[in-house]
């Protein structure tokens, strides 16, 4: 599949911002770091006629990219401010990393295959995006050299949220995160940290794959 001309890209982008405010999506600093990121440049070539499409789809080491809305609704629930350091657990393709590069200080990324850290690398670079740092390692114990953090992000789902994630948000921070059984429907969870421990908000329900521990022995 050839690249999308210019175009048709401004043509999908278009469509696209329209599905994200019919479903309540309108946060316009969210909107507009959604229309500034290409999404065509993070998928694969075969997919790329569907880039802009509203549903998951596949990427290498048998991940996925979330669907354009599944990404517009954890962006808006984390509430970003240009200062913030956010942490993402599950760079993935990078695109989740690429929309909140726009909208934070710094974007700490972590996954666990090299192969998909060095392709997010270089879309990141052709990208200009300057302010992402990325780590191949193991996603459910953070980055503690970095932390706290006033915002992290997971994109994987585990049965619960690993403990040191919560250890690494800052009191006033939000946590973002599909909580549920891997083979199944997850509920997307928001997490205030408080003085005396957490507020938690269910915002919907959703699809990811395993938040798994370790790193990748190959890929």
């Amino acid at each position: 599949m050839p690249d999308l001309d210019e175009e048709e890209r401004r043509v999908r982008i278009a469509n696209l911002l329209l599905r994200l405010r019919r479903v309540g999506i309108t946060d316009q600093r969210v909107v507009s770091a959604i229309e500034a990121v290409p999404r065509d440049l993070f998928v694969e070539a075969e997919s790329r006629d569907e880039a802009y499409a509203e549903r998951a789809l596949p990427i290498e080491c048998g991940q996925t990219i979330s669907a354009p809305v599944i990404v517009g609704m954890m962006t808006m629930a984390l509430k970003p401010q240009a200062d913030d350091r956010i942490l993402e657990i599950g760079t993935g393709s990078g695109y989740q990393a690429a929309v909140l590069s726009k909208l934070c200080g710094r974007v700490y990324t972590i996954d666990r295959f090299r192969t998909l850290v060095a392709a997010a690398e270089s879309r990141f670079k052709t990208l200009k995006l300057t302010n992402i740092t990325t780590l191949v390692g193991d996603g459910t114990l953070g980055w503690p050299e970095h932390a706290p953090f006033e915002k992290i992000i997971v994109t994987a789902a585990g049965e619960e949220v690993p403990e040191a994630l919560f250890g690494q948000l800052r009191i006033g921070g939000i946590l973002v995160a599909p909580v549920g059984p891997q083979d199944g429907v997850q509920i997307l969870k928001r997490y205030t940290r408080t003085e005396t421990g957490f507020d938690e908000a269910d915002l919907g329900q959703v699809r990811f794959v395993p938040l798994i521990p370790g790193v990748a022995e190959r890929l």
